[in-house]
């Protein structure tokens, strides 16, 4: 099945419609003017729903999040090329390879490790390598350096991915800025449970203020010309980290709605 077969309910479409449209404007109110990307998180969530998104929001809603590797792999082959794919869920070396080479992948969110960046930078140049030498263009655009987010454990959960702020972040910075089939965009985190639901426009949250230290720190360290983005707010808090300067947003549930149990999820409908 292509895009172009695939159904779309008119319903569906105009209720994820409006509620991109919504969750927009709302960034607009507290963004100050600056540019914001919103990542829909379509984990789960099937593929009919992404390119609803794609044809039919306004402008066309192309930056999607996926928490699955062969998930995103799935979906990546059947819908439109021009979308541009973030793996957003905790990485595996076991993953970097079949992530590296999806074309339209747009971002890794999610790099904690320099062994992975490794990994990631190694076979992003495998997949350039093939496309200059490929004598058949399709219609897939030409892929170019995989942008990068390092992960930050801003909160000191055990139980959550991410560098320990500090050194670490910094030498992994410096790692996936001397990759040569990476680019280092950012630094991202997932903060405390308890802190984003206590987080609105008008409050700080304490993770958000430790990513936008170790980003200055890292831009120090690194002696960057070009300044480092901040990714950083999901549903329940999003208002709040755009105030405190995220230029990323990951948002699902709110647009797409409350998620099927993972065995009963289904890539197309």
């Amino acid at each position: 099945m292509t895009d172009a077969e695939m159904r779309i309910d008119p319903e569906r479409a105009a209720a994820l419609v409006s509620q991109i449209k919504t969750i927009r404007e709302r960034i607009t109110a507290v963004s100050g003017g600056r540019d914001v990307r919103l990542v829909a998180v379509s984990k789960l969530k099937p593929a009919n729903d992404i390119l609803a998104l794609v044809q039919q929001a306004s402008p066309p809603q192309l930056h999607f999040g996926e928490n699955y590797a062969q998930e995103l792999a799935q979906k990546a082959e059947i819908l439109p090329r021009n979308i541009q794919w973030h793996f957003i869920g905790g990485l595996q070396s076991g993953h970097c390879k079949n992530l590296a080479k999806i074309p339209n992948l747009w971002c890794v969110s999610s790099v904690d490790t320099e062994k992975k960046a490794q990994l990631l930078d190694k076979h992003r140049g495998e997949l350039l390598s093939a496309f200059s030498s490929s004598s058949s263009p399709d219609s897939t655009p030409t892929p170019g350096q995989l942008n990068v987010h390092v992960q930050v454990n801003t909160s000191g959960e055990a139980s959550k991915s991410g560098c320990e702020p500090g050194a670490a972040t910094v030498a992994l910075c410096r790692a996936v800025e001397a990759a040569p089939h990476l680019r280092l965009l950012g630094l991202m985190t997932i903060g405390a449970i308890a802190r984003s639901a206590a987080t609105t426009a008008e409050t700080e949250n304490e993770d958000f203020a430790v990513l936008r230290a170790q980003r200055d720190l890292v831009a120090a360290e690194l002696s960057l010309d070009r300044e480092l983005e901040l990714s950083m707010g999901m549903s329940d808090d999003f208002e709040g980290a755009v105030a405190m300067g995220s230029a990323e947003v990951r948002v699902g549930s709110t647009i797409f709605g409350s998620r099927p149990l993972k065995s009963e999820a289904k890539i197309r409908e």
